[in-house]
């Protein structure tokens, strides 16, 4: 019998996060979820990680995810938007730690790389290239949710090959032994 597998994909944001769910079934994945939280409307920065935290645990709760693909935060010039985009990532990471999923995280390029073979295709690229190969009838007005789904299917691709280049995490104790320089003792 195969073994079946649920991918959550996330694309942190504190204006938008989109999410992405694909189901694994041998060599095969399926789609199951694309949506996205808008955020846009709360001006409270902590608010919003509060609400990130609360529907990331609620999409666990719903679709069970074996594991979680999220999108590292990229290096831009704006420190403050570099801040907030960390934290944004840091409360979903917190959300499937709290529920001991694996977390994997992927450079953005790493994931057009696998989706479109291009590490610096477009957002509609990818989204194309989703639609494409999961038979999606149509796409979502904003894209965030793409690059969240994006981020779930570049995991199907990656988890196979045990020398990708991507951080994982089983776990708060896995978390600390990798990252022990960032622990304070």
């Amino acid at each position: 019998m195969t073994k079946e597998r649920i991918i959550l994909g996330i694309d942190p944001g504190t204006t938008i996060m989109g999410f992405g769910i694909i189901k694994v079934v041998g060599k095969k994945m399926e789609f199951v979820q694309l949506n996205e939280l808008q955020l846009s409307k709360y001006t409270d920065h902590y608010l919003k990680l509060k609400k990130i935290f609360e529907r990331t645990i609620e999409l666990i709760d719903t679709y069970n995810p074996d594991e979680i693909a999220i999108e590292a935060p990229f290096f831009g010039k704006n420190v403050q938007s570099m801040l907030k985009l960390g934290r944004a990532q840091g409360v979903a990471m917190a959300a499937g730690l709290s529920r001991e999923i694996p977390i994997t995280e992927y450079l953005p390029k790493k994931i057009k790389m696998a989706v479109t073979g291009n590490g610096n295709a477009s957002k509609e690229q990818v989204a194309k290239m989703l639609q494409s190969m999961l038979k999606l009838k149509s796409l979502p007005k904003n894209l965030d949710s793409t690059d969240g789904l994006a981020a779930a299917v570049c995991h199907f691709y990656n988890s196979s090959n045990p020398l990708s280049n991507q951080k994982s995490y089983t776990g708060w104790d896995a978390y600390i032994k990798q990252n022990e320089h960032r622990v304070k003792k």
